[in-house]
């Protein structure tokens, strides 16, 4: 029986993650897009990375490979070389595409609500499962009818 060595798999991880490096290239910015001016173009980075993608939402538009990221990299960068301030630059897109495009929303009564309810929903849930397991269950039956009793004594007689 041969046994592989843990050099040989070394090798086959290394040729997997050569394999994928392309796909991981990819997310990076296209050099064209950059700005020529470092100080600007690293100003719009900071930007990007702090809106959300909304293709990929769990990624920065800096770090989304998206078309809807690349459009809106090029967007912030525009702004930035108008001159616009980060504010500026942040209100313009909040009023775009809403709070969702910030990958960290300002804490509001909506956002607060969205993070309450859920334990609020449950709280009322244990509530109500309380006050229903805590009635008395006290049921008193209603009597009968002559015409159930009647019928009562005429099943239960023996033939």
């Amino acid at each position: 029986m041969k046994t592989h060595s843990p050099r040989r798999y070394g090798v086959i991880a290394l040729l997997v993650c050569l394999l994928f490096a392309p796909l991981v290239a990819m997310a990076v910015d296209d050099p064209s897009e950059m700005l020529p001016d470092p100080a600007q173009e690293q100003r719009a980075e900071a930007i990007g990375s702090q809106l959300r993608c909304l293709v990929c939402q769990n990624e920065s538009i800096e770090d989304s490979s998206a078309d809807l990221a690349r459009d809106l990299r090029h967007v912030v960068r525009e702004h930035v070389a108008r001159g616009e301030s980060n504010r500026q630059i942040m209100d313009w897109m909040v009023n775009r595409y809403g709070n969702f495009i910030r990958l960290k929303p300002p804490l509001t009564i909506g956002t607060l609500l969205l993070w309450v309810m859920p334990l609020l929903a449950l709280c009322i849930g244990i509530g109500v499962a309380w006050w229903t397991f805590r009635r008395p269950r006290t049921v008193t039956p209603t009597p009968l009818t002559d015409e159930e009793r009647r019928r009562l004594s005429d099943l239960t007689e023996t033939r």
